[in-house]
Formats: structure tokens, C-alpha cells, sequence
């Protein structure tokens, strides 16, 4: 099992699948690395050497922010948003989507669970 910044690359996987588990690296970033690396993208984990282990380990130090210094930056971002005060910072701080989908319905997974107010009945069809 390869360790990869800071997180276990499971074994079975081929190279690109592989390092699509550290956050901030998708398959266009993954597959740009392989090839950077001339590593073979088809390959598994468990067949690469440590010297190619370290060209990977290398290439993603130099050119992609991942883990904990993404994280770190996109909290940031928000933090400025949300002490801006602007609207995109506004919906942040009340936890509700913050690009323009609907909320009278759906958004359920950013507002968390439904919540029955008291005393209100359902309107009926007479």
C-alpha cells in the first residue's frame, strides 16, 4: 500500500483510480501525473517500485495543493466570504445553497431534516 500525501492508496487499484483518492486530485489531475511521471496509468498500486512511488509523491509536491493545505485554503475563502458579509457568505452562514438552487422544495441535504412546525395543518382539497 502506497502513501501518497498523506493518505493510503489502496492496492488493487490502478495508478489513476488510486490517487483520485487524495482530496484535491480528480481523474484529469490524476491521468496529467502519470503521464508527468511516465508512469503507466493502467498499471496496479501493488506493481509500482518505490522510485516511481517517489516520482508521483514528487510531482504532486510540486504542482497540486491537496489535503490539508486545500482544505485549509477553501476554509479560508469561505471565512472571507462569510466576513464580507456578502450574499454568497450570507448563505453560508445561514446554511443554505450557496449557487442559486431552489430551497422552497429539495435542498434537504444543506438544510438537514425536515422539521414539523406545531399547530400547522396541511392544506386539505374541499
Amino acid at each position: 500500500m502506497a502513501r501518497i500525501a498523506g493518505v493510503n492508496i489502496p492496492s488493487n487499484k490502478k495508478v489513476w483510480v488510486g490517487l483520485t483518492y487524495i482530496f484535491g486530485i480528480g481523474r484529469k489531475s490524476a491521468i496529467d501525473i502519470c503521464t508527468k511521471t511516465n508512469v503507466d496509468k493502467e498499471r496496479r498500486v501493488s506493481q509500482l517500485t518505490d522510485d516511481e512511488v517517489l516520482k508521483i509523491r514528487e510531482a504532486i509536491d510540486a504542482g497540486y495543493p491537496v489535503e490539508g493545505d486545500l482544505r485549509r485554503e477553501i476554509g479560508m475563502n469561505i471565512k472571507a466570504l462569510k466576513d464580507m458579509k456578502c450574499y454568497r457568505g450570507l448563505r453560508h452562514i445561514r446554511n443554505l445553497p450557496a449557487r442559486g438552487q431552489r430551497t422552497h422544495t429539495n435542498a434537504r441535504t444543506k438544510k438537514g431534516r425536515a422539521v414539523a412546525i406545531a399547530g400547522k395543518k396541511k392544506a386539505t382539497k374541499k
